[in-house]
């Protein structure tokens, strides 16, 4: 027979939602925590080869002309493609090893939490590609029918939106660190210091 009143919150919706009231909360799942691996960035952010640029034909008509053009077109696209893939293998492996080691002492991450490190991971590189793109390029941009904002910055906002989920699930910011308890337990040598 269950109780009368409220039922109780899960833990996990009072981190996310607060709690203003500071009723009691019921203990969430408890798992052990564990070593992640770094994953293999190549996975994610793939080596591409754009090999050489199309050189223009010599003496050619306005088809050729225009097939020359759409070859340029692509060879830059997957330039931009190989650039993109580089720089986010390096931010995400960067950011891993920065994050995780502090992660894993201040909550104690476990195995089940490796997907969410992971993708946290990969959206720090993918906005640090896109704000880096919006420097080069700037704001503004050339469209069909003159200039508009670059599409760049709508792509950043939503990684911007994700990331900000990421930091308060995993207790990358100050208010967010403390909805956190930390892990139970530990080393006998651990004087609770993170930074040892």
């Amino acid at each position: 027979m269950t109780a009368p009143g409220r039922k109780p919150k899960p833990a996990l919706q009072v981190v996310r939602e607060g709690n203003p009231g500071h009723r009691p909360v019921r203990p969430g799942a408890k798992v052990p925590p564990a070593e992640l691996t770094e994953p293999d960035w190549t996975e994610f952010f793939p080596e591409i080869k754009p090999g050489r640029k199309p050189r223009a034909p010599a003496g050619a008509d306005d088809a050729e002309l225009q097939d020359y053009k759409r070859e340029v077109e692509a060879w830059l696209r997957l330039k931009l493609s190989a650039e993109a893939a580089e720089a986010g293998r390096t931010a995400a492996a960067r950011e891993w090893s920065s994050v995780m080691p502090v992660l894993r002492h201040a909550i104690g991450l476990s195995a089940v939490d490796r997907s969410v490190a992971v993708d946290y991971c990969v959206v720090v590189a993918r906005l640090e590609w896109c704000e880096r793109r919006l420097t080069l390029e700037g704001l503004i941009v050339a469209g069909q029918r003159g200039p508009v904002k670059n599409p760049l910055s709508t792509i950043a906002a939503q990684y911007r939106t994700q990331l900000k989920a990421y930091v308060g699930e995993l207790g990358l910011s100050p208010s967010a660190r403390g909805r956190i308890a930390p892990p139970e337990g530990g080393d006998d040598d651990d004087d609770g210091s993170v930074f040892d």
